[in-house]
């Protein structure tokens, strides 16, 4: 048991390390545009002095520039600090749609460089369960980055959330051209510590292009 709860603590370890640091290249990609508009604007300052006239159209597009990027820099501190404020509790009630839509999220990056669309199918109903919420994300990301590489790019990974017997699932399902992923290469050792802390099951068909994820109602039950 003590082994097993160290390779998950391992493992969770590593995906916050991943995950923070697309987050800081998102936030330089940012600060960068911002900062190329910032040197617009000291460009037209600078021939304003000179008097050479400008156009104050061109001041109101680089400013709405760079309050998009200001809007977009927040709203990827928000989901920092929501994976971050996830350890808060270590067992809690969650609502599935929502930790969804933060981890597509914060791997929308990642899976960008790979040519991977994600998207999140509408659940018919809420589905909440209450379970370790740090050790679920990562579960959740190592199925999702398995998706992302189980083809070449030019695909989409699709993820829903259902009410099951006795507990909930989560369904990942990819479409689109790629070589076929090796049967025996998922779940590893360190997916089975994350399942283990979770008393969850993983099913899958790598040819047909899906796993699903399964959850129990209540961790402490």
């Amino acid at each position: 048991m003590k082994k097993g709860f160290d390779m998950a603590e391992g493992q969770g370890l590593r995906f916050f390390g991943k995950i923070s640091a697309s987050i800081s290249h998102e936030l330089k990609n940012v600060l960068a545009i911002i900062n190329e508009n910032a040197g617009l604007l000291q460009d037209y300052a600078f021939k304003a002095d000179q008097g050479v006239p400008f156009e104050t159209e061109r001041i109101k597009v680089l400013a709405e520039r760079m309050k998009a990027q200001i809007r977009r820099g927040d709203k990827i501190i928000k989901n920092m600090n929501w994976l971050a404020h996830s350890v808060d509790e270590p067992v809690k009630t969650v609502d599935l749609r929502d930790i969804l839509e933060n981890m597509i999220t914060l791997s929308e990056r990642l899976a960008t460089l790979k040519g991977v669309a994600l998207e999140i199918k509408p659940a018919a109903n809420p589905v909440r369960i209450t379970t370790y919420p740090f050790f679920l994300e990562n579960i959740i990301w190592q199925c999702l980055e398995f998706a992302i590489d189980a083809g070449s790019g030019g695909k989409t990974v699709s993820i829903v959330s259902e009410t099951a017997e006795q507990g909930a699932r989560i369904r990942y399902f990819w479409r689109g051209e790629g070589r076929e992923s090796p049967v025996t290469s998922f779940p590893t050792q360190h997916e089975e510590a994350l399942l283990k802390r979770l008393n969850a099951r993983i099913s899958m068909d790598p040819r047909a292009g899906e796993i699903v994820l399964i959850l129990p109602a209540d961790i402490t039950g």
